[in-house]
């Protein structure tokens, strides 16, 4: 078996991949500083009481490049995802999205180098593409970031390859587009569109939408995401090796379409508010998928609609397991149990 270090993984799409490689048997190792990451993520897998753990976890940041270097070792795969995200959150403070980004993707090749690391795979962005006319997107377009997070996810890219043509380190870089599903974090001002708008009808709240509702986008289930690094960790080195690969479903929705369908799910009646457009944001996006069809037989399983039928019923569930909760506690208040706290 492989030896598999994921980096962010108390994240949306690191938790997701630690969660399938320990269901195949897999041996992990996560690492995450838990800055946005939650640590009941991986939970399951963790400081379990009387199991052995499912994963090695270490606990610490993409810039500590000796920690980074450390967690490297002995490892034959790693899944890049750590990162600090968001296009509105590097155009509000580039400055840290930079240092983690940039410098924590650099000690990650560093440490992969000294330690003889055979491949990894990149979280890399389809902002890339900017706002450039010409649909849908190849691989092979010039790249034309708009944001800050755009250029450094670029950069990390640019990095991979070099690493792959000068030291012979297996990198391969998967271009996503705007994943979404289980675990993405809801109520925060950079969360993912989806888990915004579900969270907000969920609390009976009127979403807003940035713009006229009418950017599209190549919405991407989390499971086809998992299974592209996968099937990208097992593919042959000479049909990944060096190469930049785009993973999405091939289709475009709208966010007004979007809003309609996720209202539809929960009964919310409401039509949502509009605000001003976000800056550095992308129109369009919508991607060709047919080279990682080719190279490492790469299909999108969970399309649109189903995506958001299972994401919905996911956020139902905790939602009410949260009111649950919070019912409990105060039962318990009531009840006498945290009397003398201030």
């Amino acid at each position: 078996m492989a030896r598999y270090l994921v980096t962010g993984a108390a994240g949306f799409i690191g938790s997701s991949l630690v969660a399938a490689l320990v269901e195949r048997g897999e041996t992990v190792r996560a690492l995450d500083n838990f800055s946005t990451g939650k640590r009941s993520n991986l939970a399951p897998y963790w400081h379990r009481d009387n199991l052995k753990d499912a994963i090695e976890l270490r606990e610490c940041d993409l810039r500590d490049a000796e920690a980074v270097a450390s967690a490297c070792e002995g490892i034959e795969i790693i899944l890049h995802q750590g990162a600090l995200p968001s296009v509105p959150r590097s155009v509000k403070a580039p400055r840290p999205s930079h240092e983690c980004n940039i410098d924590g993707t650099f000690n990650v090749l560093e440490g992969a180098r000294a330690a003889g690391v055979r491949r990894i795979i990149y979280a890399a962005s389809s902002s890339a593409y900017g706002n450039q006319p010409g649909f849908p997107r190849v691989e092979t377009m010039p790249p034309q970031p708009l944001s800050p997070y755009a250029v450094q996810k670029l950069m990390g890219q640019y990095y991979m390859q070099s690493y792959w043509h000068v030291y012979g380190i297996e990198t391969v870089c998967l271009r996503y587009f705007n994943i979404f599903g289980p675990r993405q974090v809801p109520d925060s001002p950079y969360s993912g569109v989806m888990a915004k708008f579900i969270l907000q009808m969920l609390r009976a709240e009127t979403p807003v939408i940035l713009g006229d509702g009418e950017q599209a986008r190549d919405f991407t289930y989390i499971a086809n995401a998992v299974d592209a690094n996968l099937r990208a960790a097992a593919a042959p080195a000479e049909r990944v090796a060096g190469r930049v690969f785009n993973i999405a479903c091939g289709e475009r929705h709208t966010l007004n379409e979007t809003y309609a369908v996720i209202a539809k799910l929960l009964d919310f009646p409401h039509a949502p508010h509009y605000g001003p457009e976000r800056a550095g944001d992308i129109r369009v996006s919508l991607a060709d998928i047919s080279a990682a069809r080719e190279a490492f037989g790469y299909e999108p399983t969970v399309r649109f609609e189903e995506g958001l039928r299972r994401t919905v019923a996911w956020y139902k569930e905790e939602f009410a397991r949260e009111d649950a909760d919070t019912a409990a506690v105060e039962a318990e208040w009531k009840g006498g149990k945290y009397r003398g706290c201030s």
